[in-house]
């Protein structure tokens, strides 16, 4: 709204709203509190998407975030709504995803007196975010809502937060002063700033690449958050590089493309498709690491690598570049410094490169097809107990470049990131693997389904993971979201079950369910529920979920036997290939 154009007898609710609209925000995702703001919101066009829990609010902001790379709104009160903010927040905090949490508080006379639900909020936040601060004075109003927007779309992105009193939200807005110049900026866009790693750096890298024997380039999730698959696919093809990709990377590189590994790191055990590519990475004497933690998972605890390997680390967070790996230093925005990159090594003698790259793409190629051929009879064959791989075999078939795909933690992720493939540089696989968190799959899968109404956007789940956000089953049929639900019902947790059993030879009792309908649970809530209790079924279930209008969940009866190709697992389980 324009500045003359602003009622005089304004709230700061109203205001509030308007300084979130002119950072792009169309939608906020919260329930009744804080009500004023709700209430203002959609005079400047910014419609409230209610959720049933707080933290499947907090995945819903979250997976909108992924896919629209703008800052996800989510909103709560004071107390236990604010609480159950902290564990997506984590989330976003060490995945990098640009989320504001709006977060009301008592008012103002009632602080630190024990007042109903008050609780040290700054403090509560503090380690779940890149920025909390409390706004108490109508003044401040834009200068925090900027350094809130700045905070989650700037440097590595993340979560910020701002309390608001509840009384300050009904309060008169300050009236226009010299002080308080209009503001026009908007913020709310990810990255806020794409800075360009040092020119003489990315000159030393070129240098490093084309002279390396055996290179491999290994992308994480910040490709997807600089939006820089096409920069990443010019980089493979213009200098002949093997790419591998981290899960949370997953789908920055085709996988179609002959220069392709897959999915690197814990997850390479036999029946995996790069357990035959582990040769690649055990040579590769230098390796570009881009957008990357190098956490435990993405390196199988550190171990992934060679010890005399090389690094290249190109990163948007100077911490992180360097952390785990001793590393010749990029620190920059990875679109930028990928297309710099990619210029420099055209510019260097490429002959070594090109001539080594139809073996590579052979022995790749090989790979995969042993890979195929492996898994050819779980994929295909047809049992009492489902099993995830023939799951996983038929959605592949039918879903095409252009789809989402979220996954909830734990197997789901795994399943996803070894037996679907990525069909183009830049397609989407959400998994929640900041801190790898039960029952955000669903949450985040309507949130990515809200970013890209027009995608078709499928969610695995197991049993586990889907208990915690059964809920939302009520909010997807309210909001008329098209999400294929796919559940993996096996009865048990599990990985924790079969970790237990590798790192002590028994398991804890926790690890067992009771039997569960899940297909009833959400035809009781309105959405269409279908039972698969025998894999000759997938097929023709999963294609008319796939074709229907509206939601539809498939309760899979799944073979409790069957895990991942998890690389500590060789050796203490039959396989079933």
């Amino acid at each position: 709204m324009p500045d003359h154009a602003r009622p005089m007898n304004a709230t700061v609710a109203l205001r509030l709203a308007e300084a979130f609209a002119r950072h792009g925000v169309t939608l906020t995702f919260g329930q009744s509190l804080p009500s004023a703001f709700h209430l203002a919101a959609p005079q400047v066009g910014i419609d409230q998407k209610v959720y049933r829990q707080e933290n499947a609010g907090g995945s819903m902001a979250d997976g909108y975030a992924r896919i629209s790379r703008k800052v996800g709104i989510v909103t709560a009160q004071n107390g236990p709504a604010a609480t159950l903010l902290v564990a997506p927040l984590a989330e976003a905090l060490k995945a990098s995803i640009p989320i504001l949490a709006l977060v009301q508080e008592v008012t103002r006379d009632a602080m630190d007196r024990n007042a109903f639900q008050d609780l040290d909020h700054l403090n509560m936040f503090a380690p779940v975010a890149k920025w909390v601060r409390r706004l108490e004075r109508a003044d401040r109003l834009d200068d925090y809502v900027d350094m809130a927007f700045t905070a989650a779309t700037s440097g590595r992105p993340g979560p910020a937060v701002l309390l608001v009193p509840a009384d300050l939200l009904t309060e008169s807005a300050a009236p226009v002063s010299s002080l308080l110049r209009p503001r026009t900026m908007s913020l709310g866009q990810a990255p806020l700033d794409r800075t360009l790693a040092d020119p003489g750096a990315i000159a030393a890298a070129a240098d490093a690449l084309a002279a390396a024997r055996h290179p491999l380039v290994v992308a994480g999730g910040g490709i997807h958050l600089s939006d820089a698959a096409a920069e990443l696919s010019a980089l493979q093809q213009t200098a002949h590089l093997p790419v591998g990709t981290t899960v949370m990377g997953k789908g920055a590189a085709d996988e179609t493309h002959p220069l392709t590994l897959g999915v690197i790191g814990y997850v390479m055990g036999q029946g995996s498709r790069t357990a035959a590519m582990r040769p690649i990475v055990d040579r590769a004497d230098v390796v570009l690491l881009i957008g990357s933690r190098t956490n435990q998972n993405g390196t199988d605890s550190w171990k992934l690598f060679a010890p005399g390997t090389r690094f290249i680390h190109l990163d948007a967070d100077p911490m992180e570049v360097g952390r785990n790996y001793r590393s010749m230093r990029l620190v920059g925005d990875a679109k930028l410094t990928l297309a710099a990159l990619t210029a420099e090594l055209a510019r260097r003698d490429l002959t070594v490169r090109a001539a080594a790259r139809a073996g590579l793409e052979a022995e790749i190629g090989r790979a995969v097809a042993g890979w195929r051929e492996t898994i050819a009879g779980v994929t295909t064959r047809d049992a009492e107990l489902c099993r995830p791989e023939r799951l996983m075999a038929e959605l592949d078939q039918l879903i095409g470049p252009g789809d989402i795909v979220v996954a909830d933690a734990s197997y789901s992720s795994i399943w996803v990131a070894n037996y679907l493939t990525a069909k183009r540089a830049g397609q989407r696989f959400l998994t929640p693997r900041g801190i790898a968190g039960l029952g955000w799959g669903l949450p985040m899968a309507i949130g990515a389904q809200i970013a890209a109404p027009d995608a078709k956007v499928v969610c695995l789940c197991g049993d586990g993971g889907f208990g915690h956000s059964w809920a939302e089953l009520e909010t997807l049929r309210r909001m008329e979201l098209p999400i294929t639900l796919l559940v993996l019902n096996n009865g048990i947790l599990g990985y924790q079950k079969h970790a237990e059993e590798v790192k002590f030879g028994e398991h804890t009792k926790a690890v067992n369910f009771t039997a569960v309908d899940h297909a009833a649970i959400a035809r009781a809530c309105g959405v269409e529920g279908i039972r698969v209790e025998h894999s000759s079924q997938i097929r023709s279930a999963l294609a008319a979920a796939l074709a229907a209008p509206g939601p539809v969940l498939l309760d899979v009866v799944t073979d409790p036997d069957a895990k991942p190709p998890i690389s500590f697992y060789a050796g203490h389980y039959p396989e079933p290939f």
